[in-house]
């Protein structure tokens, strides 16, 4: 299709736009023949990203950023090749780190413009090159290995003798220099040298400062890039944890995105992958966030990862591989060892604010025992260069010096792209076993693994969830996405066990096992770490929106489909028959129920419904109460209601000043208190605005007591009773909430809407409880875990907010109060305080 355009000619200088754009440019190059035996590059230089396109394949990534300026026409010009060439530069305009307006994660400039800052044809001078490297490695040497190393000073009377007898003029000079060089780097170390297993990676976010569909180009940008080092460096290894995007979304789904949009590197990447140099990793469908999907959501991404990686690849990943996700569930071992690895490797946690986790090398114990051996790189990076700084500190900083000998180095441009360099191989080979550095080889994650599981006899264990103690705010930013994750997590719950049910009753019925997997892939790829945290840019929010729109919409066809087929018969009205309802409960257990439905006149009925685990039941004659809601509203204005198990008590405001279960007469609000109290909090974190929320936030607390419409009963009582009001928040805010308490009802329950139009604030609902304990129990995934309410220690006040799913609960022997939610995250208990992040 761009072959096919009219091309108007361009100059250096010139600009191109606006952002989110695409340019094509053609280039005809004509290699002068007194340039023959050179070796001859293209250099482009943009602050855009580019990539060359040679006979109609992607060959090579450009961007300035991932210090990607020059394509090798040829190493050595011979008479018989081509001297006239015509490539094409495909130009996105948009940096490696998207399109920032002042800062890289500041929204992006629609209206920025790109430059092409240079186009040339160059000879390469490779002897300066090599010479340049050698130089490079031995001044850092003698700048890094301290005055107290006889080889710092080797190494700079070395490079001083090498400055001594090269004369610029005259590169005969050059080789007898190198030669000085040479021996140093080749004499060798001792067997007990820490040895640094070296793998190429190129982590590129599926979404984030940049929308889903660049990233397919960013993946078929960095990939060509390796795939042709590899060609020249046949010792280079490359983890790739994103395999899918290219089909419409890698990791799985990177991998997937390439296969369809770049069906010609595909096949040079499997080509690389049965060679052991292209190395799918990661195991699951993207890498997403490690706290907040589901614990079927979790199931779901490693089994579609690891069955796309075998049906692509003939191989299942051995390593769980998530580097760069906002902390790590304690289910996850579990999880793992369900999928068949006992792998992990991550970095993210050297990100801590407050505490320096303790390991870099243990076994990660789940929360029913299962164990995996995990590996963090001590250097703290999955983007190095391969310098030599790099290296020294991940040998020192390595916390588990004397138990292992050996640890993993991340290198290669990433979170936008970009990947290995020749640079940084280059400087690799001249440490690979150098007297007095550590010992580098090429390896590969089983590689590395094997022999940590060797000499695993003396790790240690952690017990319980990774948390960052950092990006807290991800639990709550961008309150649609959440509540879009959480409802089409249990959408397509409900349509597995309603098809689930219609096939076990009618044979004929098919299966949506094609559509419920695009569905699936969908929620997933919005389970990526920087889209369900809310992370991203406006466009990304508004793909997943689009996306959750879909899922809710097909759903709810295939919902209809499976209830028609299971119930056909039901559904048939019958002459004379009043009128019916038929209910289904998709939850394993039974239940008893209010449930509101439409009469024949449209009117909005209520009715009390009891349905079996699993199962449906045809409601005709609503069942009468064994008691009646009873609704009161008092002289000064305040509402109680009561249902036979509970009674509560409600002021003006909407706040709960008590709460009892009538069968202990048990008072469950703190005396003095006040529950279901709003309040708001300044929100302006140190640098990470959608990230973060800190803990100095805690002090800014101001209680929402502005009232717009007073608390007025709404359903007098029966069936159902209920208040509402609304209340003013901050300076153009609104909240609206009716507290409804049901028949037979154990629980309370607030709907709530709020019109956010506040910047740089944190709205949270508070119930202080007569609970005393000094942990609090949490919802994970298929399972809880506790957290302390006190802030003893910094590891305790650092998870002053915290993530859940669906309950957060506060007992003490035989009493409790636990807060549930339909599409929140971020909570936390202080002292006796649950407090709900809105």
């Amino acid at each position: 299709e761009a072959v096919g355009q009219q091309f108007r000619p361009v100059k250096v200088g010139d600009s191109f736009g606006p952002t989110w754009e695409t340019c094509w440019f053609k280039v005809e190059l004509s290699i002068p023949p007194a340039w023959e035996g050179k070796e001859v590059h293209f250099i482009w230089e943009s602050d855009g990203e580019g990539m060359v396109w040679r006979d109609a394949q992607p060959v090579q990534g450009l961007t300035n950023e991932g210090e990607k300026t020059s394509y090798i026409l040829t190493r050595s010009l011979k008479e018989s090749e081509p001297h006239s060439l015509t490539l094409y530069v495909e130009l996105a305009c948009n940096g490696l780190f998207g399109a920032g307006k002042g800062s890289m994660i500041a929204p992006p400039d629609p209206d920025r413009r790109f430059t092409l800052s240079k186009a040339e044809l160059v000879i390469f001078n490779r002897d300066v090159y090599e010479l340049l490297v050698d130089l490079e490695i031995l001044l850092e040497m003698a700048q890094l290995l301290g005055e107290e190393n006889q080889r710092s000073f080797q190494a700079l009377y070395t490079a001083n003798q090498m400055i001594n007898m090269c004369d610029v003029k005259d590169p005969s000079t050059f080789p007898a220099a190198r030669e000085l060089a040479a021996a140093i780097f080749s004499q060798r170390n001792g067997e007990s040298q820490h040895t640094i297993h070296a793998v190429g990676h190129c982590h590129i976010d599926s979404a984030w400062l940049w929308p889903y569909e660049e990233t397919i180009r960013k993946c078929a940008r960095s990939w060509a890039t390796v795939v042709r080092l590899m060609e020249s460096n046949p010792e280079l290894t490359f983890a790739c944890s994103q395999l899918r995007l290219l089909s419409v979304l890698w990791q799985a789904q990177q991998f997937e995105w390439v296969r369809s949009c770049y069906p010609g590197l595909y096949t040079r990447i499997q080509d690389f992958v049965a060679k052991g140099q292209f190395i799918p990793v990661g195991g699951t469908w993207v890498e997403m966030d490690g706290n907040l999907p589901s614990g079927e959501s979790m199931v779901r991404q490693f089994l579609q990862g690891q069955r796309f990686f075998q049906e692509q690849f003939g191989r299942s990943c051995l390593e769980f591989w998530l580097p760069d996700t906002f902390g790590y569930s304690a289910q996850l071992p579990q999880l793992m060892h369900g999928c068949g690895i006992r792998r992990f490797l991550t970095q993210k946690l050297s990100w801590n604010l407050v505490n320096s986790f303790p390991n870099h090398t243990f076994f990660w114990e789940g929360i029913d025992g299962s164990q995996v051996l995990t590996h963090f790189p001590p250097g703290d990076s999955y983007g190095m260069h391969g310098r030599l700084e790099e290296m020294l500190k991940t040998v020192k900083n390595n916390k588990d010096k004397g138990r292992v000998n050996h640890s993993a180095f991340l290198f290669g441009f990433g979170d936008g792209g970009g990947g290995p360099t020749q640079e940084m191989l280059d400087r690799m080979k001249r440490m690979s076993d150098t007297d007095g550095l550590p010992r580098v080889q090429m390896s590969t994650p089983d590689q590395l693994f094997s022999v940590l599981e060797k000499e695993s006899s003396q790790l240690c264990t952690w017990v319980g969830e990774l948390f960052l103690e950092l990006h807290n705010g991800t639990y709550t930013t961008q309150a649609q996405i959440k509540k879009g994750n959480r409802e089409c997590e249990r959408i397509l719950h409900d349509v597995e066990v309603l098809s689930t049910l219609a096939v076990a009753q009618d044979s004929t019925f098919q299966y949506p096992a094609s559509q419920l997997q695009q569905l699936w892939r969908l929620l997933l790829l919005n389970q990526f770490h920087d889209v369900l945290p809310g992370s991203c840019i406006q466009l990304v929010v508004e793909d997943a929106l689009q996306y959750y729109t879909e899922i809710r919409r097909a759903g709810a066809q295939l919902q209809q489909e499976a209830v028609q087929s299971l119930c056909r018969e039901l559904l048939q009205p019958e002459a004379g028959s009043t009128d019916s309802t038929l209910v289904f409960n998709t939850l394993p257990w039974q239940r008893s129920e209010v449930i509101s439905r439409t009469g024949p006149a449209g009117t909005e009925t209520l009715a009390l419904v009891t349905v079996p685990s699993m199962g449906y039941a045809l409601l005709r004659e609503p069942l009468p109460p064994p008691q009646p809601v009873a609704v009161r509203k008092q002289e000064d204005g305040s509402i109680s209601m009561e249902n036979g198990v509970i009674a509560v008590c409600l002021d003006t405001l909407g706040r709960l000043t008590s709460l009892r279960l009538l069968g202990s007469q048990r008072e469950a609000v703190a005396d003095g208190c006040n529950a279901n109290q709003f309040a708001l909090f300044d929100d302006i974190p140190l640098y990470w605005d959608a990230w973060d929320v800190m803990d100095y936030h805690l002090e800014t607390r101001k209680p929402v007591t502005t009232l717009l419409k007073p608390l007025e009963v709404t359903l007098a009582g029966g069936l159902r009773g209920s208040a509402s009001f609304s209340l003013q928040i901050g300076e153009s805010s609104t909240l609206t909430q009716e507290i409804i308490l049901d028949a037979t009802c154990p629980y309370l329950r607030f709907l709530t809407q709020v019109e956010w139009k506040e910047a740089h604030k944190f709205l949270k609902v508070e119930f202080p409880v007569q609970v005393r304990s000094t942990n609090a129990t949490y919802e994970i995934q298929f399972g809880h875990l506790q957290r302390p309410t006190h802030w003893n220690t910094s590891w305790d006040w650092a998870r002053f907010e915290v993530w859940a799913h669906k309950w957060m609960d506060l007992s003490e022997h035989g009493f409790g109060v636990a807060l549930l939610n339909d599409c929140k995250y971020g909570a936390s208990t202080h002292r006796n305080v649950l407090s709900l992040s809105l």
